[in-house]
């Protein structure tokens, strides 16, 4: 959801301009799709609803991600180059953590949300008036 937020609060047109600039088509659509997938895929992360279904636009975001951009960086995604008075300089990151995100969307689909998602409680609730209404 930081990422979608960040995104939204620069303005997607600054977005929609770095995906211009990566040739990607229909910037301006793609820009507003990515900061919604962003924004309700952490949502439904963080709540734990509809996993399977908002993990497959979350890996397309990914996936571009690691291939358009962070590909050429290499793995690491932290590249301490140097210090100074100022602080530690890094360079551009790797797509070591677009692969830990897409890790965590495989476990959260395989393995389930955990019992106090949102779709476990739905879970509970249709079992149980299923159970109503065949004992009815």
């Amino acid at each position: 959801m930081e990422h979608g937020y960040a995104k939204l609060a620069r303005g997607p047109d600054d977005f929609a301009n770095i995906l211009h600039a990566l040739g990607m088509p229909a910037a301006e659509l793609l820009s507003w799709a990515t900061v919604l997938v962003e924004l309700l895929g952490g949502l439904a992360v963080i709540v734990g609803a509809f996993i399977p279904l908002a993990s497959i636009p979350m890996t397309f975001v990914l996936l571009v991600a690691i291939f358009t951009v962070h590909l050429p960086y290499g793995f690491s995604s932290i590249k301490l180059q140097s210090v100074s008075a100022a602080g530690a300089h890094f360079g551009q990151p790797g797509y070591e953590t677009d692969l830990l995100y897409l890790a965590g969307l495989a476990a959260l689909v395989l393995g389930g949300s955990g019992p106090f998602a949102l779709d476990r409680l739905r879970e509970r609730r249709q079992r149980r008036q299923r159970r109503r209404s065949s004992s009815q």
